[in-house]
């Protein structure tokens, strides 16, 4: 497993309440002019995720990249997700305003190892999380997302027969979470998210004693999902307050609970905080673990998506044969919902 560190720089001077406006105004005129669309992931700063024209999970991101008539997508992410838009809009101009972003989970398999793994299970489906690169996605049958990866893989079993052998990768935990869902065994490969690996069962269990009668909001990818469905299994934790949810899945949860009060247990990346408390605010969200926190998604800031707007600097653009054979898998996840 190769997990990448992120460039080593200074952290991201704070912006006061006057300089994100003036730099907001600044990126909404310089979009105008420049016919571009901002697109922004949950776990950008909040700043930026107010300046974008829309805030998603990395579905919701990739049908809004395929639908755009904007000539230029501003993609406020990390780089795999900049390579998706490109891959869907391949006549668009892609920016990222900090190509040094990039994801210690994408970079957890490279096409060698792919192919290796490949060549050891012929007549298998390959089936890869959408946070992975061009290349990887090439390789590809079909790719998923925390949202969908259950449906995705039961669409497999259903078209291809119950026995299909399945390669799946590269987050180990979304893996495991699909087979328990699914009660089935694939081909798990052994990679994670290094923040939400890093989320953990005592983070859970510490929270459940400060919180008893807390909700719990958990992103398939983290450590203590399968902890956390073992209380559920045992009966420790009800199940009605344990929701395995994508970011999307979540940020719909804090809608259909907007006019609640309480305290919600969120396990996934904090930039997810800014979305769930505009849309629920009299609830308690509070992050599961404090220190999940995603340097490379930090990388990008007001500043620098005001100067590749301005410059159009930080293109991404994928290579035409490999962008041609990445663009069937992810149609075909997007196709199934």
């Amino acid at each position: 497993m190769n997990l990448p560190m992120a460039p080593t720089q200074a952290a991201p001077k704070d912006l006061g309440p006057e300089e994100i406006r003036a730099l907001t105004a600044e990126v909404k005129a310089l979009a105008a002019e420049r016919n571009a669309v901002i697109l922004a992931h949950n776990y950008q700063l909040p700043e930026v995720q107010d300046a974008a024209d829309y805030v998603g999970d990395s579905l919701g991101l990739s049908r809004k990249a395929a639908e755009t008539d904007a000539e230029v997508i501003a993609f406020c992410g990390v780089h795999f997700m900049a390579e998706t838009a490109s891959v869907l809009s391949p006549d668009k101009t892609v920016l990222i305003p900090d190509l040094d972003a990039g994801c210690s989970l994408a970079d957890s398999i490279t096409p060698e190892e792919l192919q290796a793994w490949q060549a050891k299970h012929p007549g298998a489906v390959t089936v890869m999380y959408v946070n992975t690169t061009a290349e990887i996605k090439a390789l590809t049958d079909y790719c998923v997302t925390s949202s969908n990866a259950v449906k995705v893989v039961e669409h497999i079993l259903r078209e291809h027969g119950a026995d299909t052998p399945i390669l799946f990768g590269p987050d180990m935990w979304l893996g495991s979470f699909v087979e328990k869902e699914l009660g089935i065994t694939m081909h798990v490969w052994d990679g994670e998210c290094h923040v939400h690996a890093g989320i953990r069962p005592d983070d859970i269990t510490g929270l459940r004693a400060e919180h008893p009668g807390a909700d719990f909001l958990i992103h398939p990818e983290c450590g203590c999902v399968t902890q956390v469905m073992e209380y559920v299994a045992s009966g420790d934790i009800d199940p009605e307050g344990v929701h395995m949810l994508s970011t999307g899945g979540m940020l719909d949860y804090a809608r259909q609970h907007e006019a609640d009060e309480g305290t919600v247990i969120m396990a996934t990346e904090t930039g997810m905080l800014h979305q769930l408390r505009m849309a629920a605010p009299a609830l308690d969200f509070q992050p599961a673990n404090r220190a999940a926190t995603c340097r490379y998604m930090k990388m990008i800031t007001l500043p620098k998506l005001r100067d590749c707007l301005r410059d159009l600097s930080g293109e991404v653009k994928v290579d035409p044969a490999i962008a041609e054979r990445a663009r069937v898998p992810i149609e075909r996840m997007v196709a199934i919902g």
